[in-house]
């Protein structure tokens, strides 16, 4: 048995999650996985130096064999064949609820880029999770009462990054990696929870960078099944696309866990934050503003394809990315121009043959669903259609090249002003974040900061003729921050830290961490 320690107080209600045999369970899980995974996070620097130098990625020789035989993914569970829509949010007891009765066919519980992961938040959730299989989730305002209803989707779980830790929870001194504490409660709680509800532990992997890393997801996943006492092969995982390195690496990814196996997702937003954190030495990798930055460019139209195509040779789901509007109701005429983008949007990606998508709010799942709908008909998903069409090397993967893209005052004023709203949020414990009708999540922030850094790093020049210097973007911040009511005071110095040192931060999530309580 791990010697292992909460330093935290137990959340109300909360007592059955942090049980004695549970914390065990999880202190073992990270006694016994934790060094593999400080192991992957070193290769993960090591790669970074090779990129900074000049090396850039490429289709791994040494797993020729695997991209070019025969084989597919086991089976996906029955109530995982038809995801024409998945809704996405955080973890609280209102979102879930609404999500869940949202219609669409999967609700994608974060604990990750959505959620503030405070320790009641973390907590809670796991809570949360273990009433909805049971259907006892349900909410009392003052204005509403919030119940399940009979027709719900399907929950599949995302547990937090390889990168983060639970500093609540430690195990032999040491602060749990936050990815397994995640996983651990949820399979040793919501798993049992959902086989007796008739479903399955499914869960959304994020920000893999090689399959090496899904490798060890999938001994975790095994080990965990064999101390449950679970068949194996019956936890399923989508791992989300939204690494460059993963890119590279789908095949073997999904081969890595082609017992465990469900599918791919294009987690777009993340994706172009790693386009831009990889190659942030690269000035000829400098992107320009972020709404320049479409599906329909050469390096994002390129890894969605293929990605359709490596899911399907191999008998697995493709799920599209995110629509993150957030419709007003105010305001039919925003409301209205929005929709006809997000229909584009999904109409785009049905016909390129994804068997899926993503939307943040419930008033976007008719509008997605039709989409599809006019493509998938009666039929579950696109499985059978393999796009052999697809050929994409590592030059498409790679082509950055934007025609017409520019730098704009615009820009980096949205980026600081959207950036430091967002941190703010997260900050006081909401990591999903209504901003100007958009429902952010910390991709967003991610990005907004990281290309404030690349710019400066890279003297980019603006479409007016200036460069982007430290000092104009302080300027900007200041008359920004002036624009934004309450104090973002604490926001604003973690958003300088990591927008504006010398230094990189590879993900803001680490700093921001300490701050929260």
């Amino acid at each position: 048995m791990s010697w292992y320690e909460l330093r935290a107080p137990v959340p109300e209600g909360c007592d059955g999650i942090l049980s004695d045999e549970a914390l065990e369970f999880v202190a073992d899980l990270v006694d016994t996985f934790r060094d593999r995974r400080a192991a992957l996070l070193e290769l993960r620097r090591e790669r970074q130096v090779q990129i900074d130098s000049g090396i850039n990625p490429r289709f791994l020789p040494e797993t020729k064999a695997i991209r070019e035989s025969d084989w597919s993914i086991a089976p996906v569970p029955k109530d995982l064949l038809d995801r024409r829509v998945e809704i996405t949010g955080p973890v609280d007891r209102k979102m879930m609820i609404n999500a869940l009765n949202s219609g669409a066919k999967v609700f994608m519980a974060d604990f990750e880029d959505a959620l503030s992961p405070t320790w009641e938040n973390v907590v809670q959730g796991q809570r949360n999770l273990v009433d909805a299989y049971r259907r006892t989730l349900s909410l009392d305002t003052p204005d509403k009462q919030y119940r399940l209803g009979d027709d719900l989707a399907t929950l599949v779980v995302r547990p937090r990054g390889w990168h983060l830790v639970e500093k609540h929870f430690h195990v032999d001194e040491q602060p749990a990696p936050a990815s397994l504490f995640d996983f651990g409660l949820f399979i040793f709680h919501g798993g049992r929870a959902a086989l007796e509800a008739g479903t399955g532990p499914y869960l959304y992997l994020p920000k893999l960078e090689s399959h090496l890393e899904a490798r060890l997801w999938n001994d975790v996943f095994t080990w965990a099944e064999e101390r449950l006492d679970i068949p194996h092969g019956t936890i399923k995982a989508t791992v989300l696309i939204e690494t460059i390195l993963a890119a590279f690496e789908m095949d073997e990814i999904l081969y890595e866990l082609r017992d465990h196996a469900a599918g791919l997702n294009a987690g777009r937003w993340d994706y172009i934050f790693s386009i831009i954190k990889k190659f942030r030495r690269r000035p000829d990798k400098v992107l320009p503003d972020r709404e320049q930055v479409t599906m329909t460019v050469p390096f994002m139209y390129a890894y969605t394809e293929l990605l359709v195509a490596t899911c399907h040779r191999r008998g697995a789901h493709a799920i599209g990315g995110m629509a993150a509007f957030i419709p007003n109701r105010s305001d039919p005429e925003v409301t209205e121009r929005a929709l006809t983008k997000v229909a584009e949007d999904k109409r785009r990606e049905a016909s390129q043959g994804f068997d899926g998508t993503w939307v943040a709010h419930p008033d976007l799942v008719e509008t997605a669903r039709a989409e599809f709908d006019a493509v998938l008909g009666d039929a579950p998903n696109q499985l059978d259609r393999l796009r052999d069409d697809v050929e994409v090397d590592a030059r498409d993967l790679l082509d950055t090249h934007i025609r017409g893209g520019t730098i704009t005052e615009k820009g980096i004023r949205t980026n600081v002003s959207v950036g430091i709203r967002y941190i703010a949020s997260w900050l006081a414990g909401v990591g999903a974040a209504a901003i100007d009708n958009l429902m952010e999540d910390a991709a967003t922030a991610e990005i907004s900061r990281s290309q404030i850094w690349q710019w400066i790093t890279h003297g980019a020049q603006m479409e007016d003729g200036r460069v982007v210097t430290r000092e104009l973007v302080a300027d900007i911040v200041e008359e920004e921050v002036s624009r934004i009511p309450g104090d973002v005071t604490e926001a604003r110095r973690l958003f300088e830290q990591v927008a504006l040192s010398e230094d990189f931060y590879e993900f803001l999530t680490i700093p921001a961490y300490d701050r929260l309580p």
